[in-house]
């Protein structure tokens, strides 16, 4: 049986219109749910932090009007107003609302400098009763986008100012502005409310599928506190940002949506590797998800990092800007490093890149390329990740060492053309050929010979196999780190197998 994710519901604060607005979050298996309500107003609770008169200030801060009061001759009386739509923008406004949602069509957004905003007689909470004389009073949201799309260029609106609505539709407004793009939420007057008790009824609430989602801290906002956590989507375009009451609640919130992630791609990676088996050669991922890159180190403590999908497939550890979904996207990674001639430098904690209330958790890596040494240094956000990645980086290098078995390149040694051949298995065969004859093996020697090796980072391998047998450099006519990291993974993979560290 699968292991069932953490459930658990807290208040919260979530940024929204460059604010903090209280919140009720709901954590399940597959999602996390936020609401906004008015209930919340009453009761006094918080998580915005110790001084009241802050709390009393975000309080206030969440009925900030989005417009100039509305005139009292309009309110509730029915108003035509025609608008005459823009090349570019059509009539500026987004609507809420429907038949579906038990209410009417209304004016949740109207955009600066566009035609609505251009009439100066719309408001936000006008509800539209009719567009060019089709009646919208029973129509569901749908049927309300049609209406305005087919209206053409000059568009006649009847519109009704509802002053007992507005105030409360504003505000819960503020939830499908936390910037995750969910199919158009609503706001939703629950079943059977009590017309009178319409203040403690009305809320909208966003779902946020935690699926493939990032869910990190620090990342895209600066928090000396360590009481935020940010959510980010599968595509990068939408994130949302939820402020706990102190730092041991963003751990305990974090860790718990952080299991339930893990939990989900699980079934994510089996998904991936269905869609990849029908590709030439089979691409399987061993392992996938979020982490952060570090971009520079100009930045005290740490510098800038970036947020990063990585996944560690048989050969390589494929990076993305964003999940892949599609085949195309899954073979256009915007950086590949092969395993074989990838290793684990260190993991842990950087020194000096702690902080008042935790530690950074960090791993570096180091290829060995045609080029030279790349060097990359990672973040992530618990000890059981750290733990995750290290140990899939480490042992997918030696499965690679073990699936390649061989590998060979042309040298120069005492003036000779050659060729070096690295046995998994054999370990060391020097041979050369003249004159299209049978190769002639020059020198061999077994792994366990080995004492010594050294590069000088532009041409030259240096292989020492001791006193007695004396020390081999050869001229590899290109940069060496390639020959020389795959084979310290070979070394790595062997002394592993006889059940020892590396």
């Amino acid at each position: 049986m699968a292991a069932a994710g953490v459930a658990k519901s807290g208040l919260f604060e979530v940024l929204a219109r460059e604010q903090w607005c209280r919140v009720l979050a709901t954590l399940e298996e597959e999602v996390l749910t936020i609401s906004l309500e008015d209930s919340l107003d009453s009761n006094g609770v918080t998580n915005g932090g110790q001084d009241a008169s802050r709390h009393d200030s975000l309080r206030r801060s969440e009925y900030i009007s989005v417009q100039d009061p509305i005139p009292d001759a309009i309110a509730n009386q029915k108003r035509i107003v025609k608008v005459v739509k823009q090349e570019v923008g059509g009539l500026g406004i987004s609507i809420k609302g429907g038949k579906e949602n038990k209410m009417p069509i209304i004016i949740s957004k109207i955009f600066k400098g566009l035609a609505a905003d251009q009439t100066e007689s719309l408001y936000v909470g006008d509800a539209i009763l009719a567009v060019n004389g089709e009646d919208l009073r029973d129509a569901t949201h749908d049927e309300a986008v049609r209406a305005l799309k087919k209206a053409g260029k000059e568009v006649v609106l009847e519109v009704k100012y509802l002053r007992e609505v507005t105030p409360y539709f504003r505000r819960s407004t503020i939830i499908g502005e936390v910037g995750w793009e969910n199919t158009s939420p609503y706001v939703i007057k629950e079943p059977g409310a009590n017309p009178r008790a319409t203040r403690n009824n009305w809320t909208e609430m966003k779902t946020i599928p935690l699926k493939l989602s990032y869910v990190t801290t620090n990342l895209t906002m600066p928090d000396p506190e360590h009481r935020t956590i940010e959510l980010h989507s599968p595509d990068g375009r939408s994130s949302c940002i939820l402020r706990c009451k102190d730092n041991q609640s963003a751990i305990e919130w974090c860790t718990a949506i952080q299991a339930n992630v893990s939990l989900l791609n699980c079934n994510a990676i089996s998904e991936a590797n269905t869609l990849l088996r029908t590709l030439p050669g089979e691409l399987e991922i061993h392992h996938m998800g979020w982490l952060s890159e570090q971009q520079s180190q100009s930045e005290p403590r740490g510098g800038v990092w970036k947020a990063i999908f990585m996944a560690i497939s048989d050969e390589d550890v494929l990076m993305y800007d964003n999940v892949p979904f599609t085949k195309d996207e899954w073979l256009k990674p915007y950086r590949s490093l092969p395993l074989i001639s990838t290793r684990l430098l260190y993991s842990g904690n950087q020194k000096g890149m702690t902080s008042n209330k935790g530690v950074e958790l960090t791993f570096g890596t180091r290829t060995g390329t045609p080029q030279g040494i790349e060097a990359h240094l990672f973040k992530v956000d618990s000890r059981r990740d750290l733990a995750m990645w290290t140990r899939q980086f480490v042992q997918g290098a030696h499965h690679a060492a073990v699936s390649k078995k061989e590998i060979s390149c042309s040298v120069k040694w005492q003036g000779r053309e050659a060729k070096l051949v690295i046995h998994y298995e054999n370990g060391f065969t020097l041979t050369t050929s003249q004159n299209g004859n049978k190769p002639e093996v020059m020198w061999y020697y077994p792994f366990d010979k080995l004492r010594f090796s050294s590069d000088d980072g532009k041409k030259f391998l240096l292989l020492d196999f001791g006193a007695n047998e004396g020390e081999y450099e050869l001229d590899v006519q290109e940069c060496p780190k390639p020959t020389v990291f795959i084979l310290h993974t070979f070394l790595s993979a062997k002394v592993t197998r006889m059940g020892l560290f590396a």
